[in-house]
């Protein structure tokens, strides 16, 4: 049992952060405090403690301190191990993922891309974005408005003549010299313009150029101009959210329980970008309030911030968290509940995206708690299973095999916890050799400690699947996993498929209940994830040319080669002599390039 006497005997006063340690050497809570001794000492001199302190404290036993300085580098260092251990009594937020930027780079005619990661390269970057297909859309509309290309810059620097995009006006061929440097320059300032949510000034220097144009009979000019006009204004109205055109994030919670729904709404230059919901993890019932205290610090620890947040509820402490943010992101920061005109209109939209949202995710977990119920009945096992694994297996004639492992448990599908694993060492098409190798290898990181025990594993798969997946996980020394396969029905056709349950391996049919329906749902998932594994596992491989594959061809002979035939199709076309024409290229180096293109049937161009 924890001594909390003697340890609150030699606690420091200074600030710091604290961390409450269960048995096992868990972190089940981290905190901050101004004054650690008198913080901690409240856990256990507190007679009004909730039933969740209550229980928390009970679960102690051991605290480890860490001292700061100052009160706000304890709230961000609180923060950044909040979401390093995610606690299981601290509101912890789910989100593990960059956010994709609009990136413009630093090149003589720049390329404008989506950017996701680290910001390496040089060049200007855009957003944060709330998703990749949010960043998507603004660069399609990019293209038909300036058409700045966006082609990879092995892409560009290979061009001999245009492309498509050229052809359907979406860009203008900067490639092969289709447009001087100063009129690619001015579609990239508009772009620019645009980004930045000057969209007044950029309409009324358009409108000048229109003229001037127009002034000089140049009408195939004025009236491009006056197409990109007509297209912006409408959207300029329909996204401005002020004519400050300032950066801002607007932030809305409900909470029903235990359950809280989070929306962001993206604000740049004046500019809505888009919106993303969270779901904050919670093990008892808090207020909005409390909840966006949790959130905010934890989501802008590690992400650029804006000038500007507006809360949907006033937060404790606001003034310390509004410092600390400030500092952290080294700019002044405004934190504001109380908002008028525009700023209202949108704050009222996050709320009520926000309760919209819950309303859903508390629908959904009814009918999952109400699925798993019924997989309980449908499977007849002891108890309701709280997390559920499937495997899929996909591969194009056995080359580029992935295997998926997706999760769901009792708020569904738990995407985060899903992983993909590339299958080598085995013969092209042995599906069963694939799983036995997935299976292995997720189980045997879960004895390694990552992620946590399924109750079921399902195997997309017939019996020669299942027993592959049984034999991964008995030389695994695991016989507490219920491994269920899901066979392919008559025809293929999803509501015939026959569950494969026990070591005899005997088929029943799925019936049409809510047990079954989740069979399938989290049988199509696996698929759609293994899938989508395999497709970028394809592509990543195409990408590479076949010329990499040829023995005693260097980098600097595979370009020159490219350049000199136009490309990979030219190469393939190319007879021995004409390959021996070119510099550097010998004979047998020829016959095997030549060889490579008519000799395999491997190959695609």
């Amino acid at each position: 049992m924890f001594d909390s006497a003697t340890f609150l005997k030699n606690l420091t006063t200074q600030a710091g952060i604290y961390k409450m340690l269960n048995v096992a050497g868990e972190i089940i809570y981290i905190g901050k405090a101004k004054n650690l001794k008198n913080r901690v000492s409240s856990y256990f001199k507190n007679p009004s403690a909730t039933p969740k302190q209550q229980v928390m404290v009970a679960k102690i036993a051991a605290i480890e301190v860490t001292v700061t300085e100052t009160e706000n580098e304890a709230l961000l260092l609180e923060c950044q191990q909040i979401k390093l251990h995610k606690p299981r009594y601290n509101i912890c937020l789910r989100d593990d993922k960059s956010y994709p930027y609009i990136f413009l780079s630093n090149h003589e005619f720049p390329q404008i891309s989506l950017h996701r990661g680290a910001k390496r390269k040089l060049g200007r970057y855009f957003g944060p974005y709330p998703s990749s297909g949010a960043a998507r859309e603004s660069l399609k509309l990019l293209q038909r408005l300036f058409p700045v290309r966006q082609c990879e810059e092995s892409v560009y620097n290979n061009r001999t003549r245009p492309c498509l995009q050229h052809q359907i006006g979406r860009c203008t061929a900067p490639c092969v010299g289709l447009i001087d440097k100063a009129s690619y320059a001015l579609d990239v300032d508009n772009t620019v313009l645009f980004l930045e949510g000057k969209g007044g000034i950029l309409i009324d220097q358009l409108v000048v150029k229109m003229d001037e144009a127009a002034a000089v009979l140049n009408f195939e000019q004025a009236a491009r101009l006056r197409d990109q006009i007509a297209r912006l204004r409408p959207l300029l109205e329909s996204a401005f959210v002020d004519g400050d055109g300032g950066d801002m994030d607007i932030i809305a919670c409900a909470t029903n329980g235990a359950v809280a729904c989070v929306q962001v709404f993206f604000i740049r230059g004046g500019q809505y970008l888009g919106n993303k919901v969270f779901f904050p993890k919670m093990v008892d019932e808090y207020d909005s309030a409390a909840v966006l205290a949790a959130f905010v610090p934890q989501y802008y620890v590690d992400k650029p911030m804006p000038r500007e947040l507006i809360l949907s509820h006033q937060v404790a402490e606001v003034a310390l968290l509004r410092e600390a943010l400030a500092a952290h992101a080294k700019h002044a920061l405004v934190i504001s509940h109380k908002v008028r005109g525009e700023r209202l209109k949108w704050l009222q939209m996050a709320v009520n995206n926000a309760e919209n949202a819950l309303l859903s995710r508390l629908a959904d977990k009814q009918n999952m708690a109400a699925r798993l119920v019924s997989l309980q009945q449908l499977l007849k096992c002891e108890i309701v299973p709280k997390r559920l694994e499937c495997f899929d297996i996909s591969h194009t004639q056995g080359k580029q095999t992935v295997a998926s492992c997706v999760v769901f448990d009792s708020e569904g599908a738990n995407k985060s916890a899903y992983r993909r694993f590339n299958i080598t060492g085995i013969t092209g098409g042995d599906d069963a050799a694939a799983i036995h190798q997935a299976v292995f290898r997720r189980f045997k990181r879960l004895q390694e400690g990552e992620q946590f025990a399924p109750d079921i594993v399902f195997i997309d798969g017939s019996t020669i699947q299942v027993r592959a997946a049984q034999k991964a996980l008995a030389e695994l020394g695991i016989n507490n996993v219920m491994i269920v396969g899901v066979a392919k029905g008559e025809r293929r056709k999803s509501g015939l498929e026959k569950l494969i349950i026990g070591t005899e391996n005997q088929p029943i049919d799925i019936t049409i209940s809510a047990g079954g329906l989740l069979i399938q749902q989290i049988r199509d998932e696996a698929h759609r994830f293994a899938i989508t594994g395999h497709r970028q596992r394809r592509a990543k491989a195409s990408k590479q040319s076949v010329l990499e594959s040829v023995s005693g061809l260097g980098a600097k002979r595979r370009q020159l080669l490219l350049k000199q035939f136009g490309g990979l199709q030219g190469v393939a076309r190319a007879s021995v002599d004409g390959l021996c024409s070119i510099d550097g290229i010998s004979r047998v180096l020829a016959q095997r390039i030549y060889d490579i293109f008519h000799h395999s049937d491997d190959h695609s161009i």
